[in-house]
């Protein structure tokens, strides 16, 4: 499905996460910390975000996969804290906020430069 979509696999342990992040999972993290995902994606340039944050992101990008491969049932958070134990804070964040960043900025590439 073609839009402002990311996507990317997290090795955790032996199994293979894939996550999906979406303008709709992206405001349910929003709402879950009352902060923008802007404020949030910031954070962790500056080192105010941390395991929180990660761990809400992940739950969020877990979920909107398997709401895309039309799986029932909501992602537990020990689930996502579970994942975050086995692929370790640094190799999460970084899957997580590389999906996160196609979105935010699906559409730049497609605007013409001011001439």
């Amino acid at each position: 499905m073609p839009g402002a979509r990311g996507e990317a696999t997290i090795q955790a342990g032996e199994h293979e996460v894939q996550i999906l992040f979406t303008n709709r999972a992206l405001a349910e993290v929003e709402t879950q910390l009352k902060r923008s995902i802007i404020s949030v994606a910031q954070g962790f340039v500056e080192g105010t975000a941390g395991v929180t944050e990660c761990v809400h992101l992940l739950r969020a990008g877990m979920q909107a996969a398997r709401r895309d491969a039309h799986v029932s049932g909501m992602v537990p958070l020990g689930d996502a804290f579970q994942v975050l134990d086995e692929a370790g804070f640094s190799a999460v964040t970084q899957a997580v906020m590389e999906a996160v960043s196609a979105v935010l900025s699906f559409g730049m590439e497609e605007q013409a430069p001011n001439a």
